[in-house]
């Protein structure tokens, strides 16, 4: 009797530098290929990366010679039925450590099902890294330095011969997510990433370092969804970085990635929760007209409502702006930062708990900063030196296409600034940093 092990597939979909993958077909004369689609997760997703998902789970079914079973339901309940059904004797994964993934699991194992776990979608696992006195990091640059020196392991090649079970019609639940009208997602899956990755590098990762912060320009790798789904694996990656100023920024922020996993490792509570716990005491204010305006782009700050409209239309946003838009939400609309990580949430198609929520807190200045809440980001000055030219507004705001320029980001200063039907400023921001900081001062007594 051939010896079957089940392949679940989560945060890896590919099969280039899958360790867990390459596991499973040592011990097996056949693989059953799985992912389980939980519909209460998928609910919770938005539009635009369910879609993304459905593109990403076609291309890697697509790999696997039509062969991917696509199942909905509880994890739990859909692998004991599999391991009934195909006579098989182990499930392989690699291992997850967001708060979601490691509940699910642990569920999972408790029913008696051992799962057998290897690698993990970094480069290196959350909780390897650690100072001397066997404590987690705090501050991003230590924990850069250190993870540096750990290293990695080099990326393993695709396996050359995958031995499939067949795949029955009910097991074939693929959804039919499509991509919003009007909406421009990029595409999915594994040989994409690898072309995006490629493309970067010849055209853009000498220049990271210099470029990365413009907006207007094609200068990021626009990687994240890739590795969001575990299309591309970060190995892969920093394998192939050379040396020089670009390169060595594109590192730093693939340890940006890690060191955001890391914390929420060991702060599950901060997905949704405050990593520094005296924030929770400010004062904010509850969403209305303010937060709707800033949702659709419209709060009267072109550079701001530009990267709210680009997320709208790309389910991406330049990091940048991500900064910008974060700070503008917290110091300049006084509202928790949970309100707007919840609206990239839906919209984002690279959406990564740690990343997202830790990202926000940065900016917030309530998380692993060493010199948090007194940086405010001024919306204008901001777009004048990462847009300098005005193009990324003109591209994404055509009630301002008139204007050339840096007046793109005044509107006010030109006399026919809101001919075009620009909404005015919903909020004065000198007059709301200093309420920001009032508000600080409020719980530092």
């Amino acid at each position: 009797m051939e010896k079957r092990a089940i392949f679940w597939f989560r945060r890896d979909l590919r099969l280039g530098d899958n360790p867990a993958l390459l596991a499973a077909i040592a011990e097996s004369d056949e693989i059953v290929p799985v992912f389980i689609m939980d519909e209460a997760i998928a609910d919770r997703a938005g539009e635009y990366r369910r879609a993304y998902l459905a593109a990403s789970l076609q291309a890697l079914d697509d790999s696997l010679q039509g062969r991917l079973k696509v199942i909905a339901g509880d994890p739990t309940n859909v692998l004991h039925g599999l391991m009934k059904e195909y006579a098989a004797t182990s499930v392989h994964v690699a291992a997850e450590f967001a708060p979601y993934g490691v509940t699910r699991d642990v569920r999972v194992e408790a029913s008696g099902i051992v799962l057998t776990k290897t690698g993990s979608p970094y480069a290196v696992a959350p909780g390897r890294v650690r100072k001397s006195d066997d404590t987690p990091y705090k501050v991003y640059t230590p924990f850069f330095r250190a993870w540096a020196t750990h290293g990695w392991r080099g990326p393993v090649s695709a396996p050359k011969k995958i031995s499939l079970v067949d795949v029955k019609d009910s097991e074939r639940g693929f959804p039919q997510w499509k991509i919003p009208g009007g909406v421009n997602l990029p595409p999915a899956g594994e040989l994409a990433a690898l072309a995006r990755w490629k493309h970067f590098q010849e055209s853009e990762l000498d220049d990271y370092d210099a470029q990365r912060n413009l907006s207007a320009i094609d200068g990021t790798s626009k990687l994240s969804p890739h590795l969001r789904w575990g299309e591309i694996h970060p190995r892969t990656l920093l394998a192939s970085l050379g040396v020089g100023p670009g390169p060595e920024t594109f590192r730093k922020e693939i340890a940006w990635r890690e060191f955001y996993a890391d914390v929420l490792h060991h702060n599950p509570h901060t997905s949704r929760d405050y990593y520094a716990p005296r924030f929770a005491k400010m004062r904010y204010d509850q969403p209305g007209e303010k937060f709707k305006a800033w949702c659709e782009g419209k709060t009267g700050y072109p550079f701001v409502d530009a990267a709210m409209r680009q997320l709208l239309q790309e389910g991406w946003m330049h990091n940048r702006t991500r900064m910008v838009v974060a700070s503008f939400l917290v110091k300049d609309l006084h509202l928790e930062w949970q309100s707007g990580a919840g609206h990239f949430m839906k919209y984002l198609i690279d959406n990564d708990v740690a990343s997202n929520s830790h990202g926000w807190q940065w900016t917030a200045g309530c998380g692993t900063d060493a010199s948090p809440y007194y940086r405010i980001f001024n919306p204008v000055e901001q777009g004048k030196r990462f847009d300098e030219e005005g193009a990324y507004v003109r591209k994404y705001i055509p009630e301002l296409a008139h204007l050339h320029g840096a007046a793109a980001h005044e509107p006010w200063l030109a006399s026919d600034g809101y001919s075009h039907g620009y909404p005015e400023r919903i909020v004065d921001h000198a007059t709301e940093r200093l309420e920001s900081l009032a508000r600080l001062a409020e719980i530092k007594i």
